[in-house]
């Protein structure tokens, strides 16, 4: 019998188990993660009132229930947790599926100064993502920038406008419902510097910004007139001129006067941030322009937004594990199908899926086809990987390492707790936000 650990609970963790156990109907998986919560970016990435991507957290939990998949919250693999060498000793192979755990930095004066960070940092906040700190992201703020125009972007300037009626009905902590609700922040620049129809966000996501009560969305035609696909949409793939046709449409109407504007703005490429009595103030940005190559040249124009709020969402970026070898340009772990690859040598038993394995690119289905591929390499090399001898459940072995596994039971207790934590607020499930809350409803108390 084949025993596998997969490393991460996000939708790659799972679907790998999933298609390990579906195309041998003998392997065991145990899907461990560091948090004592499941599904990765799907609890802690996604934006809370996105309910129906949310929703999809349903088809992760049939995977983790099936009989020969077994949930270990709590394990975490590497330093101060359970040694990777000591992981491939208890195990016949170990996938790696732990995305990309930081953010690109935007490399310009100022990035560092108070009032700015990724926007990484304030998605995990309003997530109750237990390793984050309310860091008084809104404190004093009425002008927030994010610089990128990608799903992400979209996201938190989003959340930005929300007020406590939308936000009610979802799971975020009651902390930083309350925060955002009192929020003084009317207006928010979403800033590219390239134009509309090289954007990354989808068009679902954008029109989203149109619906926001007591907001407008104001467009700068000057702006969308600058990009080469403007004059005739039709040239565009159909993504592309459908956001470009969205984009139009704000240009073209008139405020309304509501409490919150959305400023979308294109063609400005950020130089530096500038401090304000030690906080920052305004960003710099230098106005770009089409090169003709797709890319975009500096003009030598410089224009200053306000901003006391900066919330930077460039992209995600993997981090090097102890033990496995790591590509620092692409941020992704050398691999061949997913085969962990030392010095461009297969090594077998050491696997990687999702981003870690091809970096932070496609959709939460793009790890599908992604999983399977690793999956299928690693069913290939099972007839060396089975001679190798291993406990016959690793349980014993893990906690005697440090770890303190929470398994499904422990997991249904904290979605217990947080049925009762929302309750208790007149809400629907309200996220624990913290380590201590979370391991003590893993461990049975949810009073």
């Amino acid at each position: 019998m084949l025993r596998v650990a997969v490393v991460g609970s996000g939708p790659s963790g799972c679907y790998t188990a999933q298609s390990l156990v579906q195309q041998d109907p003998e392997v065991r998986v145990d899907v461990l993660d560091r948090l004592p919560c499941p599904y990765g970016l799907v609890r802690y990435g996604v934006a809370p009132d996105h309910e129906k991507i949310k929703s999809l957290q349903n088809n992760l939990r049939t995977i983790l229930e099936h009989d020969r998949v077994r949930f270990l919250g709590g394990v975490h693999a590497g330093p101060g947790g359970v040694p990777v060498t000591r992981l491939r000793e208890l195990y016949h192979a170990v996938v790696y599926c732990v995305g990309a755990a930081t953010d690109r930095h935007l490399g310009i004066p100022g990035e560092d100064l108070p009032g700015s960070w990724s926007a990484t940092q304030f998605v995990s906040w309003y997530s109750a993502h237990p390793d984050a700190v309310d860091a008084g992201f809104l404190r004093d703020a009425r002008s927030a920038v994010v610089i990128g125009v990608g799903n992400v972007a979209v996201d938190v300037t989003r959340m930005l406008a929300r007020g406590l009626a939308e936000l009610s009905p979802t799971d975020m902590p009651q902390a930083a419902l309350t925060t955002l609700a009192a929020s003084r922040v009317t207006e928010i620049h979403m800033v590219g510097r390239r134009g509309p129809s090289q954007a990354r966000f989808t068009t679902k996501e954008l029109r989203e910004l149109g619906t926001l009560p007591e907001t407008d969305v104001t467009v700068d035609p000057a702006e969308l007139a600058l990009d080469p696909g403007y004059a005739d949409p039709s040239t565009l793939p159909a993504p592309q001129r459908r956001n470009v046709e969205v984009l139009r449409g704000w240009s073209e109407t008139p405020p309304s006067g509501a409490p919150r504007r959305i400023r979308p703005r294109f063609f400005l490429r950020p130089v530096e941030l500038l401090a304000e009595q030690g906080h920052v103030g305004a960003v710099r940005f230098e106005r770009t322009a089409p090169d003709g190559h797709g890319g975009v040249a500096g003009t030598g124009r410089f224009e200053d937004i306000e901003a006391q709020l900066v919330l930077r969402s460039v992209g995600y970026r993997g981090v090097p594990l102890e033990g496995l070898p790591f590509d620092a340009d692409s941020g992704t772990v050398p691999n061949l199908a997913g085969r962990v690859l030392r010095e461009g040598v297969v090594t077998p038993g050491e696997y990687v899926a999702g981003w870690i394995k091809r970096g932070p690119t496609g959709v939460i289905g793009t790890n599908r086809p992604c999983a399977k591929e690793t999956a299928t390499s690693l069913l290939e090399d099972a007839p060396v990987l089975i001679h190798k001898d291993v406990p016959e459940d690793p349980l014993a072995a893990l906690r005697a390492a440090g770890a303190d596994p929470i398994e499904w039971t422990g997991w249904q207790s904290i979605e217990q707790a947080e049925a009762v934590l929302g309750a208790s607020l007149g809400r629907n499930v309200v996220k624990l936000p913290d380590w201590q809350s979370l391991m003590t409803a893993a461990h049975g108390d949810v009073g």
